[in-house]
């Protein structure tokens, strides 16, 4: 992926670029060197002054000043090491004491850390400035000398008490030797100008990026790891809660319907026992009747088991298992499920239940007459949407329905959402990182 910064074209050619970042290292460096003399001076002036006289408390004002105006350098110089990193540098957050008095907000200014390393910055910046606008410098002007020494070398005298570099070498006092060397050395300084400037260039900006965010980026990185822990634990306790959620489920439809036909089914065996003798027609009837309630029992077993892990799922996919989930719907469904590569079980789980939640609550409350699902991959993961024409009023508030659902897609690291005004239809979609 490539970054752009400040509008930088991103179709320029190679040749095109190279130029255009020597530009930028270049300037960056020539201009910081000034800079960082007038940031020098006004560093040590201002703190040497300041603490100096902080006894008598004229001190606390000059360095109130002293660290306002290293902030001000420091705005300007993050504004330009973007150009140089090719991203924009962010500004960290000061301690403000808008809201106190003169002296609780000199206190407040003289407390931030930030503007302590603004002032370090300022001082010692001029070893890093020094040293890039040196090399960079003589690079320019080796670079720009040689190449140039032919248009301008035969004004330059040449004599026993002017030796040049080639005669010292002990190379033919000719001008176009000379001119052969100085080219070789212009060839040289060009064609090592790019990397060294830009070597300088960073060298400087990252020695100021150090000092100016490298505090801020430190608590940006904590604070992404707290949140990213704070997910991790919603997920977790949403994982819990769905899992309660289902097992109370499971346990209320065993306890309603498949243990309450095995009681059945239990004492009628024992009344088809007790009646062999007296009354065979009788208990075979029993018998009958209870071989029935068998396989309704059995029916019910499957249609459990559907619920905790859907056989066709695993064989052959999310797409075939919806389309079998459609066809057991008892309100028409529309299904759109183009074919797909197979997903993380986990969210082709997720999506499955997604849906046959969303469908039950459909035949059990909306009073449809249609429903639409559509799963769609995208880049970023999976949507999943179920659509009715139903009365609305789903909620994704608990003690409704739906919570449990909201659980499910939480743990997986999804988002559910629900638009179901009164009278209008509900809308439920769902995405699942993939």
């Amino acid at each position: 992926m490539t970054t752009t910064y400040a509008g930088a074209a991103p179709t320029l050619s190679p040749s095109r670029r190279y130029l255009r970042q020597l530009g930028i290292d270049t300037q960056y460096v020539l201009i910081g060197f000034p800079i960082g003399l007038m940031t020098v001076v006004v560093g040590l002036a201002g703190f040497g002054v300041g603490a100096g006289t902080v006894i008598i408390w004229v001190g606390l004002p000059i360095l109130v000043a002293t660290l306002m105006l290293c902030r001000g350098f420091a705005v300007v110089e993050r504004a330009r090491i973007g150009a140089v990193l090719n991203r924009k540098v962010p500004h960290p957050v000061y301690r403000s004491g808008r809201d106190q008095g003169g002296l609780r907000r000199m206190l407040v200014s003289l407390s931030d850390g930030q503007s302590w390393l603004d002032l370090l910055h300022a001082i010692f910046r001029f070893i890093p400035s020094t040293l890039a606008f040196s090399f960079t410098l003589t690079w320019w002007a080796g670079a720009i000398g040689g190449l140039t020494w032919p248009l301008y070398g035969w004004t330059l005298p040449s004599g026993p008490d002017n030796q040049d570099l080639p005669e010292i070498l002990g190379l033919a006092d000719t001008y176009l030797n000379r001119s052969m060397f100085y080219l070789a050395l212009g060839v040289f300084f060009a064609g090592t100008l790019y990397w060294v400037v830009r070597g300088c260039a960073l060298m400087e900006a990252y020695f100021a990026k150090g000092l100016l965010n490298g505090v801020h980026e430190l608590r940006e990185q904590v604070t992404a790891a707290e949140e990213a822990r704070d997910l991790a634990q919603r997920q977790k306790a949403a994982a819990v809660s769905a899992e309660a959620v289902a097992l109370r489920r499971l346990e209320r439809d065993i306890h309603d319907g498949p243990q309450q036909r095995l009681v059945r089914l239990a004492m009628d065996l024992g009344r088809a026992e007790q009646q062999f003798a007296d009354d065979p027609e009788r208990a075979r009837a029993i018998v009958a009747e209870a071989l029935s309630q068998t396989r309704e029992t059995l029916d019910e077993l499957r249609a459990l088991s559907r619920g905790i892990a859907p056989p066709i799922l695993v064989d052959r996919g999310l797409r075939a298992a919806l389309t079998a989930l459609a066809g057991r719907c008892t309100v028409p469904v529309d299904l759109d499920a183009p074919p797909i590569d197979r997903l993380d079980p986990a969210v082709e789980s997720t999506a499955y239940f997604v849906v046959a939640e969303a469908l039950t609550n459909v035949a059990k409350h909306s009073h449809a007459n249609e429903v639409q699902v559509s799963v769609q991959r995208i880049a970023t993961g999976l949507i999943v949407t179920i659509s009715d024409d139903g009365v609305g009023g789903a909620s994704l508030a608990k003690g409704h329905g739906l919570a449990g659902l909201d659980d499910r897609v939480r743990a997986a690291g999804g988002v559910l959402s629900v638009d179901s005004p009164e009278g209008e239809g509900t809308r439920l979609t769902a995405a699942l990182p993939i």
